[in-house]
């Protein structure tokens, strides 16, 4: 069984559509824990009182980092599964993450789902670009034929780690509040700590409208997560994806070491030239 951690800040409609979708297409006794960032209007609190769901509460807004953290400690489960709070879970997702899990059969891994957007994620689908124009039957009828095939690398939610590997790792790096940067860095610990399958499951399919809490509600002063992932490992996210984790390619298997040709070297140069750049001329 799962437990499902969701953080999420003045945004019940969405997370009433999130928690319906995974109640809906589970068939284990599963535990969803929210953290709820400030809750103004108090709908939010009342929305998981009437569901029965668990959560944490602050009355001001920590953070996703800080959220997550706050309910992987409270939750039960060992397996962790970090979701936003505007993702519809597509039916099969369970069947789909346990069969994985058990293929593997240890705990040294991060599987995530496949994310379809209107206009960008995994896989372009429009279904509506906000909850008042989502067409939720077109994307029942849609998502099996949707393909992307399992894919290698990937670092978004949603996605599963066991409770051995998130505390050995301390969970979310905080620094990265209220969020940008925290998924690759999290990865990054977790390459640390010999975790080599990043698994992206083509069954495990959520419908995404844009990370609608951290990136769109104005009341949000974004932190720069590309230069603090920079500063705290000496090269950059893109130079990470691309030549530690092979993200947006198919996946053939457990990652090896990066390899070390002209390219790496210049792209980790680049790296070094702007992390230069960071410390002598935009540092506080």
């Amino acid at each position: 069984m799962f437990s499902i951690l969701i953080p999420t800040y003045n945004n019940h409609d969405y997370l009433s559509l999130t928690i319906n979708s995974i109640l809906k297409t589970s068939n284990l006794d599963n535990e969803i824990y929210a953290h709820v960032n400030e809750d103004k209007s108090g709908k939010t609190r009342k929305l998981l009182d009437n569901l029965n769901i668990k959560y944490s509460y602050s009355n001001q807004n920590i953070g996703l980092c800080s959220s997550i953290n706050i309910i992987a400690q409270k939750s039960k489960f060992d397996y962790l599964l970090y979701s936003h709070d505007d993702m519809y879970f597509c039916p099969g997702w369970e069947d789909a993450l346990i069969t994985e899990i058990k293929k593997i059969s240890h705990s040294s891994f991060y599987i995530s789902g496949s994310m379809i957007e209107a206009n960008s994620g995994h896989i372009k689908f429009d279904c509506g670009k906000n909850l008042e124009d989502f067409k939720e039957n077109k994307l029942l009828e849609n998502y099996k034929s949707l393909i992307i095939k399992d894919h290698q690398g990937s670092h978004f939610a949603p996605h599963c780690v066991h409770r051995k590997i998130w505390d050995k790792v301390g969970g979310f790096s905080e620094e990265f509040n209220p969020g940008i940067g925290s998924d690759p860095d999290f990865n990054m610990k977790l390459w640390n700590e010999g975790v080599r399958i990043f698994k992206g499951l083509n069954d495990f399919k959520v419908y995404h409208f844009g990370s609608l809490t951290t990136r769109k509600n104005k009341n949000i002063v974004q932190n720069k997560g590309n230069d603090i992932f920079l500063k705290k490992w000496g090269f950059d996210i893109k130079f990470f994806k691309f030549h530690y984790l092979n993200s947006n390619t198919i996946y053939y298997g457990p990652l090896g070491e990066p390899l070390k040709d002209m390219k790496y070297y210049f792209d980790l140069l680049l790296c070094k030239i702007k992390l230069f750049y960071l410390n002598v001329f935009k540092h506080k």
